[in-house]
């Protein structure tokens, strides 16, 4: 059964862990003070800092006190919807001024070019809010990839990536039926509550991410492994 839409993971799965990362993170963390400087008393700040005071629990807190929480939170690789949103204001100026290139694996354009011209509608799910997966895929080495994606989803708009009510919320947006719906994920608790929502899944193991995981779905290596291509002619 051929699928009707495939929804990506990038983290590990169309780019590098390391460039995430290595790159990624500390970009955004070395910047902090920076935009909060030059946000300071916008509306957009405002918001941003009551939404970490929420997610933090914590019921009042200055510009410093915040600026603390996201650099706690990005050492700790906490994925909180405040973080990922800020950091991706941050990486869509990087990818702006042409400081950030979006990482992807040397297959990927041309097998996301592959599933679109097979009538595959794709989709990415990511941590990151939907602003940075734009920039990502429209600033690669290979050009911008934008195209090949119908939607993207992320902590805001679809929920948690660990349970399965985000991917039930997921197939009711984009009206493909579960079982005809793929994920591909290098995250065993993703793909577990994928596949608890009725979602066929695909583990992606990049070797270059060096870590072996237990789980019972599918493995593929790459992008245009033949586990991928034969899953999907099964």
């Amino acid at each position: 059964m051929r699928p009707e839409a495939i929804v990506l993971d990038i983290e590990g799965t169309v780019g590098s862990v390391r460039h995430v990362k290595d790159v990624l993170y500390p970009y955004a963390r070395d910047r902090l003070p920076a935009w909060f400087a030059s946000n300071r008393g916008t509306p957009r700040a405002e918001q941003l800092i009551d939404s970490i005071a929420a997610h933090a629990a914590r019921p009042s807190l200055h510009e410093a006190d915040a600026i603390s929480v996201l650099e706690q939170w990005t050492d700790s690789d906490v994925k909180a919807p405040p973080l990922k949103t800020l950091q991706g204001w941050i990486w869509e100026a990087g990818y702006a001024d042409g400081s950030l290139t979006g990482h992807v694996y040397a297959e990927v354009p041309g097998v996301l070019d592959g599933w679109v011209r097979a009538g595959i509608t794709l989709y990415v799910y990511s941590s990151g809010s939907i602003s940075a997966q734009v920039a990502w895929f429209a600033r690669t080495p290979y050009g911008d990839l934008s195209h090949c994606f119908a939607g993207h989803f992320d902590l805001e708009t679809a929920g948690n990536k660990k349970t399965a009510t985000s991917y039930r919320r997921i197939s009711h947006k984009i009206g493909a039926a579960p079982e005809a719906t793929v994920f591909l994920s290098d995250s065993p608790d993703e793909l577990d509550a994928a596949a608890q929502a009725n979602w066929r899944t695909i583990a992606i193991q990049r070797e270059e991410d060096g870590h072996v995981l237990k789980h019972s779905h599918p493995v593929a290596r790459t992008l245009d492994d033949l586990v991928i291509t034969n899953y999907f002619q099964a």
